[in-house]
């Protein structure tokens, strides 16, 4: 028996005459075999947050960081596992550079969610320090750490180098890294000369991320959690989640392999009302194909004239898996996506400039599957919908 699952790459004629961007008529369908195991319930699945800590055109990094906690407070009522924010630098839309600092601010603002990093660029630091940051972390707010860790810079190639504590060093120094922060977290190092205090046994889970097949072998092969960030980078997600059930070695971290994926979702009370919202996103992707940086941009009418044929087929290949629609359609396209892979836990990031509607979005989401998806609620200026 097989099961077929549905991918989207994009066909820019197809969407020529509309006046927003509807993904539904923007991607294509085809076809992939998968053999059928038992389907996962999107309702039952755990669904977790990726917030970029986006900066909005007009406001600052202050409103930004507002947001997110009231963003994570949300998640916590929702239901949301995690809430992982993302190291990146020199870039005029991102504002979660000090990673680790901003983490605190979430997790001391909420009290039962899990609060984390996807990820710590770990050539930038030095393992050590890492493991003081994050022990510290824990012991401040214990059990709801969570320890991500990306072996990109998360960066340009200059700035890459303005971060380095060692310019000698490389992402290829990523496993002994990694193996290097493992010792330092672990109670057995307590007789070491060189100790990581706080840190030192304080069970920080530690996850692997990647956006190829790299990190996914390693995590099998040390018997980690691994997250594919499949929101930018979709190409290898399959053979990635392959390689990493396939290596995977029981350890003492995990019993059992344990994969999660993070998408591109923008969910509204409407198809219309998400494609408009998904402009944003859109502007956002364009720049990183441009190769530039500019802050989270308004949402527009049409990205007709915006962009030009090849930007806008290069956006929809390094955007595919983005789920953007009204309830029933981001529901059919989640589960579909769970289908295919048969991930453990969904990661969501949500690229939306009204701060209100981005809450929206992440409470239809978390929503799906349940009987009251779409349902109409109190919005969050304290206005009916």
């Amino acid at each position: 028996m097989l099961l077929s699952a549905f991918y989207y790459l994009p066909t820019s004629s197809q969407q020529r005459s509309r006046g927003t961007t509807d993904l539904g008529s923007l991607f294509t369908r085809i076809t992939i075999v998968f053999p059928r195991i038992m389907p996962k319930n999107i309702a039952e699945l755990p669904v977790s947050i990726l917030d970029l800590a986006a900066i909005r055109d007009g406001y600052t990094p202050a409103d930004t960081f507002r947001n997110s906690l009231d963003l994570a407070q949300h998640a916590e009522r929702w239901g949301y596992k995690r809430f992982w924010l993302a190291e990146h630098h020199n870039m005029a839309s991102i504002a979660s550079s000090a990673t680790s600092v901003l983490i605190g601010h979430i997790a001391g603002g909420t009290s039962t969610i899990r609060v984390g990093s996807g990820g710590i660029m770990l050539p930038n630091h030095a393992p050590l320090v890492v493991a003081e940051q994050f022990g510290t972390l824990a012991t401040l707010y214990p059990g709801r750490i969570d320890l991500g860790l990306g072996r990109a810079p998360g960066t340009d190639q200059l700035t890459a180098h303005a971060l380095r504590r060692d310019l000698q060093g490389s992402v290829n120094d990523f496993p002994q890294n990694v193996q290097e922060l493992l010792t330092y977290l672990s109670a057995e190092n307590r007789t070491s000369r060189v100790r990581a205090i706080p840190g030192e046994g304080s069970d920080v889970p530690v996850w692997l991320l990647g956006s190829s097949t790299y990190s996914a072998q390693l995590a099998g092969y040390l018997g980690l959690p691994f997250a594919f960030a499949s929101h930018f980078a979709p190409t290898h997600l399959q053979a990635a989640l392959n390689l990493y059930r396939s290596n995977f070695r029981p350890s003492q971290y995990l019993a059992a392999p344990y994969a999660a994926a993070c998408v591109n979702v923008i969910a509204a009370d409407t198809d219309a009302e998400a494609d408009r919202l998904a402009t944003s996103f859109y502007q956002l992707a364009l720049g990183i194909i441009r190769g530039t940086s500019k802050p989270l941009q308004r949402p527009i009418d049409s990205m007709e004239g915006v962009w030009s044929d090849m930007e806008e087929e290069a956006v929809g290949q390094m955007m595919s898996y983005s789920f953007i629609g009204g309830p029933a359609r981001v529901q059919r396209q989640v589960q579909q996506f769970v289908d295919a892979t048969q991930i453990d836990e969904l990661l969501a990031v949500a690229h939306i400039y009204d701060h209100a509607a981005r809450l929206r979005s992440y409470e239809l989401l978390a929503n799906l599957g349940q009987p009251t998806a779409g349902r109409p609620v109190t919005d969050y200026a304290g206005q009916s919908r």
